[in-house]
């Protein structure tokens, strides 16, 4: 709950009324200083106000920089968060490569720059090779961070340039089977959270992040409004009866369908963890909430959609993402259906028997 102040408006906000005699919101504390919407309340309020809550943050995980040892990666770290190639990045672009960053700063933060050797860089990630993924995310930062350093005159030489990562392949999150889908909802029956999460992930083929937001003031007629958080990609989804039946009860004071056990909207991370517990006790530690996107491309691959009908669904601009959602898709299935287009509509003959073999007599 945010903090109110005596006039009313959360903490660090005033009411001001700018040139043109319009009522505004001005957000001002340490490192930050905006406009909010007006008025302060719902969803397009709340959003900027944690936005720029988030920056006050920043600020203050900066304020640092000044203690930090001049060339160290502790020092890289807080200039790269300051640069035009760290501010330009997504939100959640950036929780990501934050995460990253503090952990390797947590091990390495007091080294300089300058002593990293290839050497060192190799050692590293290759320690990491029970984790080839994240390993691989790790030397993609580091090349980044390291040519910030270079373009500053740091060092002489990004001495992660040109190493190599993994190149192991995995298929990603497991995509869910029809079997799989009918032991969760034999465990989660209608009517509960758990089932109703699933139904919010199958029948619009989002992320966990685009989920967790989805509420009534999304629903406009026939439709629920996404804006993807990671991508910014702006969708119009159709909603199936299995939607509109499952969401039809539910409380029109919330701030969205799916809830913690206090009321509030789940976090993407948190609700992670906590389908985790869901898919746990249906025997499918397995399955996640992302390999349901996976499973709903696979639904509309075996339906015999289009790639761009796909993409039109989940957001994707990219048909060969859309092939890595759809792999899981039934491949006899397809083939068949691929084949008898070819064969069009002329009579089918009888299927073709081996010849038999020289001086082979039938019954022997």
């Amino acid at each position: 709950m945010k903090r109110q102040r005596r006039n009313g408006l959360p903490k660090h906000c005033s009411l001001v009324i700018d040139r043109h005699k319009k009522r505004r919101i001005r957000f001002r504390a340490k490192g930050v200083d905006t406009y909010l919407p007006f008025p302060p309340t719902g969803p397009e309020f709340e959003k900027a106000y944690a936005a720029a809550l988030a920056g006050v943050t920043e600020w203050r995980a900066n304020v640092g920089a000044s203690r930090t040892r001049a060339g160290s990666f502790d020092a890289l770290a807080v200039s790269y968060y300051r640069s035009p190639e760290f501010t330009g990045l997504r939100e959640s672009t950036k929780q990501t490569y934050r995460r990253i960053i503090e952990r390797f700063r947590e091990l390495h933060g007091k080294r300089m720059i300058r002593d990293l050797r290839r050497e060192h860089v190799k050692a590293i990630i290759g320690d990491m090779s029970d984790r080839p993924q994240g390993a691989n995310r790790l030397l993609s930062l580091l090349k980044i961070m390291l040519d910030h350093a270079l373009d500053n005159g740091w060092i002489a030489a990004n001495s992660a340039q040109g190493i190599k990562g993994f190149s192991k392949k995995t298929k990603g999150f497991h995509t869910w089977t029809e079997a799989e889908i009918a032991a969760y909802e034999a465990r989660h029956p209608l009517g509960t959270k758990a089932r109703l999460a699933l139904i919010l992930f199958l029948y619009t083929a989002q992320r966990r992040s685009d989920v967790v937001a989805m509420g009534w003031d999304k629903i406009k007629g026939k439709a629920i409004e996404v804006k993807q958080l990671k991508t910014g990609a702006e969708l119009d989804l159709f909603m199936l009866p299995e939607l509109t039946d499952a969401i039809r009860a539910l409380p029109r004071d919330k701030p969205t369908f799916l809830t913690t056990e206090f009321g509030k909207p789940f976090t993407a991370a948190g609700f992670g963890n906590w389908f985790r517990d869901r898919c746990n006790e249906a025997g499918l530690p397995h399955c996640s909430a992302h390999g349901l996107r996976k499973a709903a491309a696979r639904r509309m691959a075996e339906g015999g959609m289009s790639g761009d009908i796909i993409k039109a669904v989940t957001g994707h601009t990219d048909l060969k993402q859309v092939s890595v959602y759809t792999a899981a898709a039934n491949q006899a299935a397809l083939a068949e259906k691929g084949l008898k287009a070819i064969a069009g509509k002329k009579k089918r003959t009888k299927s073709v028997q081996p010849p038999e073999k020289v001086g082979q007599t039938k019954g022997k």
